[in-house]
């Protein structure tokens, strides 16, 4: 066909012009539709939902989070072997309720035979080097001895005696029981005697750490670990932000999930320093644990409320939801009855209220209850 500029660009003007009015009227809709209107209901309508004034009230600030479990380290003691030696026999197990003094273990210790062997010898040699020292102090009145040899047999008598002292200490830093002790000191003979370990506080054991056979280190080799599990530690994880509404003293709530697990306890320290890890701040809570309900490494939800009263605009949890963006609004009542949405800035969630700081005045209206009724009516 022949070419015909005319005629392709009077046909290219009409195809664009055509396009550009029906790419406007879409446009337009778009942008209304991304904008929500205010809501406007009907007296029946209006029944379904319930208003809420907002004005200033005075709160306590509660602060919710999570914690873990741990021994309450006062009461909780690492027991370390007192002597060296292959376990011989294991006594208690793990979860066993011990009294202080009980046996936990026993040890085939040379050390145990060496320091009874060493309080034999300490008591022979404090009783001859006495008598000695008496039979030169009776010579001396007679002038068999002179007062210096007198003088050096009492020196040497309180010495022996010293190191009779001594090496029965040392018996009972291993916990020889007193009748061995009492056989030693009359001049008896001792049957194999084992070392003994021995629980040093009341509580439970809450870790076995050796089994038999094992070779202990004295002084070094942990053995068990003994705990008063009726009261333990809680340490809640407090946000930087959150951390200005607490306070040593403050009362806590506990709860592990089961149910009539949420015990009563009270902040009594607040960490210095910042977990590098989580940027948190550790708050310990002192609880009692009856039955043993709480235990080490548990996770639990903790809820610290403040006892330090604040003052600030509190509506309802049920009037707070979130746009498409996660961001927090309400609906207010406008002068001419309909409802708008009003972007706010909430706290931290106090009880059943959120504290707002910006969004709200004194006197605006609210809806509390339907206020998803209204969300679904605007997106209609």
């Amino acid at each position: 066909m022949p070419w015909r500029p005319a005629a392709f660009l009077l046909a290219l003007g009409a195809l664009l012009g055509a396009a550009g009015c029906s790419s406007r009227p879409e446009a337009q809709h778009a942008a209304v539709s991304d904008t929500p209107q205010n809501v406007t209901m009907t007296p029946a309508q209006r029944q379904r939902i319930h208003l809420f004034t907002v004005a200033p009230a005075s709160f306590h600030r509660a602060i919710e989070t999570t914690g873990v479990v741990d021994f309450d380290n006062d009461q909780a003691t690492s027991v370390l072997a007192p002597f060296s030696g292959p376990v011989a026999r294991l006594l208690v197990a793990p979860g066993d309720k011990v009294r202080q003094g009980q046996p936990l273990a026993l040890v085939d210790s040379p050390d145990f035979s060496a320091a009874i062997g060493a309080y034999r010898k300490a008591l022979v040699s404090a009783r001859n080097t006495r008598r000695l020292a008496d039979i030169d102090q009776d010579l001396l009145q007679h002038e068999g001895v002179s007062r210096r040899e007198a003088e050096q047999a009492q020196t040497d008598a309180a010495s022996a005696e010293a190191d009779r002292d001594a090496a029965l200490q040392a018996l009972v830093a291993l916990h020889v029981d007193a009748g061995t002790i009492k056989a030693i000191q009359a001049g008896g003979t001792v049957a194999r005697v084992q070392g003994i370990i021995r629980a040093p506080v009341a509580g439970t054991v809450v870790e076995k750490l050796i089994t038999p056979g094992q070779l202990l280190q004295a002084g070094t080799t942990p053995c068990f670990t003994v705990a008063d599990l009726s009261k333990v530690w809680v340490m809640a994880q407090v946000s930087a932000a959150e951390l200005a509404g607490i306070k040593v003293g403050d009362p806590a709530q506990v709860d592990a999930g089961a149910p009539g697990t949420a015990l009563a306890g009270v902040v009594d320290n607040i960490a210095a320093v910042v977990n590098p890890d989580t940027r948190a701040v550790a708050a310990r809570i002192v609880l009692r644990n009856p039955e043993g309900a709480l235990r080490k490494q548990m996770y639990v939800r903790v809820r610290i409320q403040s006892r330090q009263a604040g003052e600030g605009l509190l509506i309802p949890a049920s009037a707070l939801l979130r746009d498409d963006e996660n961001l927090p609004f309400v609906y207010l009542v406008q002068h001419d009855g309909s409802f708008a949405r009003r972007h706010v800035t909430a706290a931290p969630r106090t009880g059943d209220d959120y504290l707002v700081s910006e969004g709200l005045q004194p006197g605006d209206r609210i809806v509390v209850d339907g206020a998803i009724f209204v969300q679904f009516m605007q997106n209609q």
